[in-house]
């Protein structure tokens, strides 16, 4: 799977009335690993940015006067997307950018050119209900180091990006099965071992209480639907 993380910056919030992307960066990943291949463009939009935007990105008007227009690097961009998986925070933000973009030169939409988008923000709001789940917040809570961030950067963005994404979804492949290979047999004789040979270690009463935290945490975050707390589990195992 080729997948690529892409982020946008904007010269405001709504291209409806008017807003065009100032910078465009993408990362690629290729089997869950990240490639050196990356995609950076400044864009001059042709027109003015807004007061609110500039200070989210710092982009300027004088900085971006003698960058290509987006009609010149459109080839280059859906070159590197192409048929790739996207990978987007807050995706429907930058889809609309980019499906804005490529109408106004009648190009085919982002549906037509990539394979499918992920919405990390979705994403992330589905695994950490009820927080904030900013890409700052999502840094901090996967040990991400975002120190380097002072303002927002389309591929300093997507670089933090596809840490997160990793971070978000590690451990899924490992739930693959590979329903053509054959299952391994243990061998296995009960008699070979004596009872003598079982340790048995029992939960101090530090670990017992961090247990039922992390649990009351489930519950609350499930909202009642946890289950080991509907039902006593036993604390000793039914052979100690």
């Amino acid at each position: 799977m080729r997948q690529v993380i892409l982020d946008t910056e904007t010269t405001g919030l709504e291209y409806r009335l008017g807003d065009r992307i100032i910078e465009v960066g993408c990362v690629e990943l290729v089997g869950r690993k990240l490639t050196r291949r990356r995609f950076h463009k400044y864009i001059n939009p042709e027109r003015e940015i807004d007061a609110g935007a500039q200070a989210v990105h710092g982009l300027t008007n004088e900085f971006l006067a003698d960058k290509p227009v987006f009609a010149e690097i459109v080839d280059e961009l859906v070159e590197f997307i192409q048929d790739a998986e996207l990978i987007i925070h807050n995706a429907s933000f930058d889809v609309g950018f980019l499906n804005n973009e490529f109408a106004l030169l009648k190009r085919d939409s982002l549906d037509n050119v990539c394979a499918g988008v992920i919405d990390t923000l979705r994403m992330a709001r589905e695994v950490r209900p009820g927080k904030r789940n900013s890409l700052d917040a999502l840094c901090n809570e996967y040990g991400v180091d975002n120190s380097g961030r002072q303002l927002h950067g389309a591929l300093l963005d997507a670089e933090l990006l596809a840490e997160v994404y990793l971070a978000l979804t590690r451990g899924q492949e490992s739930l693959m099965m590979d329903l053509e290979a054959p299952a391994a047999i243990l061998q296995f004789d009960p008699n070979s071992l004596e009872r003598g040979d079982l340790r048995i270690l029992r939960a101090s009463d530090a670990e017992l209480l961090e247990h039922q935290r992390v649990l009351e945490e489930l519950k609350k975050e499930s909202k009642g639907e946890c289950l080991w707390l509907k039902e006593p589990a036993s604390i000793n195992p039914p052979w100690a």
